[in-house]
């Protein structure tokens, strides 16, 4: 009985020396854990400055955007500079404008995409890697070289100030093709035999198994693409000279221009152009951290 007892208090004292040296050797790895979060936060309060300063900016009179020394608060919140930038100009037609481009380009981008990224990972054809190395290469052009020629070509098309000009020429993007293809190369190639054996072509597969199962990436090239749309500023520059159907980052510059300088309700608009993409974000953002992981963009 006593030699029971002798086994047991030794048991428990290895197990709590055991539960010491565990916690010890684990300590490195959470100083290291709150570290990296600690810098990841000072990062992301650098990368929240500017943010903070335009939506205070835009609540600030006008004579007090860049008062010396800067202040943080004005001496009154102006909320009426929000109204006053949306009937300044008609920032409601701009916004439009850049949703009804953005969403139709990210719709004709993923399509395309995935038919694309489909046949450089499944389908065996005649020069498939050559092909795919040479489309990849086109992400090496910068958009400055192309618009040019990109230009020439809408005026032979007739295709100046129209919403053609602003969505077609971007739609089609290597960018799109390699990510979905990644994706598309971690799927089990069982699946495929299975639906083949059933009778199903390559467009019933990938129309029902592997846009299904690819949701995490098609929603992270969703984003990507619409944000593209909606930042783009040099092609529509070039492109459309017609007011109404000018989109956001043409209409920003407006509040700079014969009129005067109005910078409160430049940062009012600016603020109010977050919004589409900011709910964009929030709602895809399951699928978007899924699909950053799976994909290898997140640094893996």
């Amino acid at each position: 009985m006593t030699s029971d007892v002798q086994t047991a208090a030794a048991a428990e004292q290895s197990i709590v020396r055991g539960g010491r040296v565990g916690r010890h050797r684990r300590r490195p790895g959470t100083v290291r854990s709150i570290l990296s979060q600690l810098l990841l936060s000072l990062i992301a309060l650098l990368f929240l400055v500017p943010i903070v300063w335009m939506i205070v900016s835009a609540l600030k009179p006008s004579a007090e955007v860049f008062t010396v020394p800067p202040t943080l608060i004005g001496s009154e919140v102006k909320f009426s500079n929000f109204p006053e930038a949306w009937n300044y100009l008609p920032f409601g037609r701009f916004i439009l404008n850049t949703i009804f481009v953005a969403a139709v380009g990210t719709a004709i981008t993923l399509v395309a995409s995935a038919m694309a990224a489909y046949a450089f990972a499944r389908l065996n054809f005649r020069f498939r890697g050559g092909l795919f190395v040479l489309y990849l290469s086109t992400l090496i052009v910068p958009q400055e070289v192309i618009v040019i020629p990109m230009f020439l070509v809408m005026q032979k098309l007739e295709w100046v100030n129209s919403y053609k000009a602003l969505i077609l020429p971007w739609a089609f993007t290597a960018f799109g093709t390699f990510l979905l293809r990644q994706f598309f190369l971690t799927i089990p190639i069982e699946l495929e035999e299975a639906a083949k054996i059933d009778g199903a072509g390559h467009i019933r597969i990938l129309r029902s198994i592997i846009v299904p199962i690819s949701a995490p990436a098609f929603a992270v090239l969703a984003v990507f693409t619409f944000i593209s749309y909606w930042n783009s500023f040099l092609w529509p520059l070039i492109i459309i000279s017609d007011t109404s159907r000018m989109t956001v980052p043409l209409g920003l510059q407006l509040f700079l221009g014969q009129q005067g300088q109005r910078w409160e309700l430049l940062m009012a608009a600016a603020t109010i152009s977050m919004v589409p993409t900011v709910i964009l974000v929030i709602v895809l953002q399951k699928y978007l951290v899924r699909g950053i992981a799976l994909s290898g963009l997140g640094g893996r």
